[in-house]
């Protein structure tokens, strides 16, 4: 399966582009993730909102590489397509993610329960 269909990549890019247009300002939007990814063997989650319309491989999303600490950033989609979970499993994409909410709602859920809960 292919971590990113091309209607992913498409609203990821969208979203990029309306957040460049107000980054820095009291504008910025708080997208709900459009993809979720992880590793089936090593409880890593990606929730992924834009990618950066300078460097399509750059994505911005909430990230716990399965120790408890999500963060927000960026992450290489090339480098995600690259990773492995300790039993050697690929990142997969979650066929059935619907957002319920968006990126700081996640986040905040996140830190207060030391996982991605999506």
């Amino acid at each position: 399966m292919k971590l990113f269909t091309q209607p992913i990549l498409r609203q990821l890019a969208t979203n990029g582009r309306a957040q460049e247009a107000v980054r820095g300002t009291p504008k910025e939007i708080d997208f709900e993730p459009v993809v979720k990814l992880f590793t089936p063997d090593a409880g890593a989650i990606w929730l992924l909102t834009e990618t950066c319309p300078h460097d399509p491989d750059i994505a911005f999303g909430l990230c716990d590489l399965g120790l408890g600490l999500a963060e927000l950033g960026s992450v290489r989609l090339s480098e995600l397509a690259a990773v492995s979970g300790n039993f050697g499993l690929p990142v997969e994409r979650d066929r059935w993610f619907q957002a319920k909410g968006t990126l700081s709602e996640y986040a905040q859920e996140a830190h207060r329960t030391g996982r991605i809960v999506a």
